[in-house]
């Protein structure tokens, strides 16, 4: 029972291990699969790509091709010399109804003989695989003594995936512990090392110790490195997939839940199913079958949990529908799903808990409206039980709750700002138009209020977005202004012409007024023409070619002015200061020859003119030297 001990020890480290839940952010959706179907329907011309075809549509539960004429491609295909040849059309035809492989000794003597260390690890699998299908006998032990010899040899993530894929092929009472045992000490001598982009093992080191061994810190610190959304190998998609497809294989031979914490399940889904193109037959061979083992295996069950069209409920629509699946988006009918909890998103406050969904036509429904929830988000906490298999089916939901708005107590006036004229208020209602055009000048002041309420409840709304446009009909200049509510949610507007004439650009004329009210959660935004306004500026401020101002011109080209150069000075000046400044030079040669100085020996060699060079700044350092010691005491 030496597998079941390391099994024991294994469940008991990951258990340590916390871990922050996880739901599925990747699966195959139904149109996923139409397009994994199309591409294993290819015509196949061998036997290799008959394999992955035939099996890769049976795992997803397509229709094959006809099987009586699939079974006369296997078996005029087969070559009963060559081991690969054998294992493709044994395995093929073992989802083929009534399809046999008609094999001899000679075949079967093969296949024995490559059940040895000395093949490799693919050809022992395959060898295992073809006499497990073909009904031929097998010692169990041999198989187990040639992988536990291979594994020394192949330290590789496919050589580890294909010696658990040959394990499931051996009676349950073979001894396996010596292979996870091997593979366990391999693994813990072997030098580790971290990645950032997924989860890549040294030459020494296996995945399969990565899900096994690692102790809870080393790997957190990892999965944190990866976002702790993807777990996989750099080996690629292929290869993740088939480890997952022979983990859970495995696991089901011995009957032991794999020890694979929920967290690890829903990376490894994340990883297989984020791709949604496949390169080759065999890698979309792998997703097929990691997708069939992800939603039909006897451990472990992702749950997939979608909004059935917009997470958006409204009093027209008062129900929010959810859809439950597993990854390969095939519904849960036998699921029971409750809502836990339901805030609002801006106040925190809870309007729902613990109420179950009715499923109805494959769609879970519950009729939020009923508890008369204010327009907004709402954070739902959703449960899906009813069968212990199901993991990461407690999940989040943003649900929007829309309404309808409309605008009252519309009043339009004018104030005279010396207030010796009465204020006279038009009321228009949605949607009219005011039948007069207001005034506003230096001397009065165009006002608006109004209120925004909910249509179905009548409550009070304040929205995002509440501004008020002016549209000048003949230039086409527009200016928008916020409208703000008071304390009591009465939206006011007033326009001064005389402090708003620059943002206006001073031109007078006639203006379209727009009420403009818009939020994410309101189904009717409203555009509304309430009336127009004259402007009236003071003529000697006003500019005097009026111009439609638009924002959509070239701007002036900016001159750069950069300094100018300073002035030299003339010639003739720097030629005099050139020879002022050269004149001891010439006055001393001078001299030299006025008291008969010999330098016709002297040597103009490189190391004679360095030497005087040196010597004379020397003596030109020691004078300074000289000159800093004694001129304070010269000076005292």
């Amino acid at each position: 029972m030496e597998l079941f001990r390391l099994f024991g020890l294994v469940l008991l480290s990951l258990a340590l291990a916390g871990a922050q839940t996880l739901t599925p952010g990747h699966y195959l959706s139904l149109s996923d699969i139409a397009r994994l179907q199309n591409l294993l329907s290819e015509p196949f011309t061998d036997l290799e790509s008959a394999y992955y075809s035939v099996v890769g549509l049976n795992k997803l539960g397509a229709t094959v091709p006809d099987h009586e004429e699939v079974c006369q491609f296997l078996n005029s295909q087969l070559d009963p010399t060559n081991v690969d040849s054998v294992f493709f059309a044994a395995e093929t035809s073992q989802v083929i109804s009534g399809c046999e492989i008609h094999v001899t000794n000679e075949t079967r003597d093969i296949l024995l003989a490559a059940v040895s260390e000395d093949s490799t690890m693919s050809q022992i699998h395959r060898a295992v695989s073809a006499l497990s299908s073909l009904g031929l006998p097998l010692t169990s032990q041999e198989v187990v003594g040639a992988l536990t010899a291979r594994i020394n040899k192949e330290d590789n993530v496919v050589a580890i995936t294909l010696a658990l894929q040959t394990a499931t092929r051996l009676s349950q009472q073979a001894e396996l512990g010596g292979i996870l045992e091997e593979i366990e000490v391999r693994a813990l001598t072997s030098t580790r090392r971290r990645s950032v982009t997924c989860l890549c093992l040294h030459s020494q080191v296996r995945f399969l110790y990565f899900l096994f061994f690692f102790n809870s810190q080393d790997l957190t610190a990892r999965l944190d490195n990866l976002g702790g959304i993807f777990l996989h190998f750099e080996e690629g998609l292929e290869a993740t997939a088939t480890f997952v497809t022979a983990a859970y294989a495995l696991s089901d031979h011995v009957d032991m839940e794999p020890p694979f914490k929920q967290d690890q399940v829903i990376q490894l889904v994340n990883s297989i199913f984020s791709k949604k193109s496949w390169d080759s037959l065999a890698e979309a061979f792998s997703v097929a079958n990691a997708a069939a083992t992800l939603s039909g295996n006897r451990f472990h069950v992702p749950v997939v949990v979608n909004t059935h069209g917009p997470p958006t409920v409204s009093h027209r629509q008062p129900t929010l529908q959810i859809l439950v699946t597993d990854v390969m988006s095939q519904p849960l009918a036998s699921a029971s799903v409750q809502v836990e909890s339901a805030y609002a998103v801006a106040s925190k406050s809870i309007i729902l808990g613990q109420a179950p969904f009715t499923l109805n036509d494959g769609v879970f429904e519950l009729n939020f409206m009923s508890q008369q929830p204010a327009s907004g988000y709402y954070q739902f906490t959703v449960s899906v039980t009813g069968d212990s298999r199901l993991i990461a089916n407690h999940v989040e939901l943003k649900v929007k709750v829309s309404t309808e708005v409309a605008v009252t107590n519309m009043d339009l006036s004018v104030v005279d700002k010396d207030q010796s004229i009465g204020t006279k208020t038009t009321r228009v209602e949605y949607p009219s138009k005011a039948a007069s055009s207001f005034i506003a000048d230096s001397h009065q002041n165009f006002a608006m209020a109004f209120q925004l309420v909910d249509v179905n409840t009548g409550m009070e709304l304040m929205p995002h977005q509440t501004f008020v446009r002016l549209h000048n009909q003949k230039t086409g200049q527009e200016v928008v202004f916020v409208a703000e509510p008071d304390a009591k949610g009465l939206y006011k507007f007033e326009l001064d012409a005389t402090e708003r004439k620059t943002e206006f650009a001073l031109i007078s004329g006639t203006y379209s007024l727009y009420l403009m009210v818009g939020d994410a959660t309101l189904e009717n935004p409203i555009l509304w023409n309430v009336a127009d306004v004259v402007l009236r500026f003071v003529d000697e401020d006003a500019p005097v070619s009026i111009q439609a101002k638009t924002l959509y011109v070239p701007k002036p080209e900016i001159q750069h002015l950069f300094r100018e150069p300073e002035k030299k000075p003339p010639t003739v000046v720097s030629n005099a200061f050139t020879a002022l400044v050269l004149s001891p030079l010439l006055l001393l040669l001078i001299l030299w020859i006025k008291l008969g100085a010999n330098i016709s020996n002297f040597s103009f060699s490189p190391s004679t003119i360095l030497f005087h060079v040196g010597h004379a700044g020397r003596s030109r350092f020691q004078t300074i030297t000289m000159n800093c010691c004694f001129g304070p005491i010269y000076k005292v």
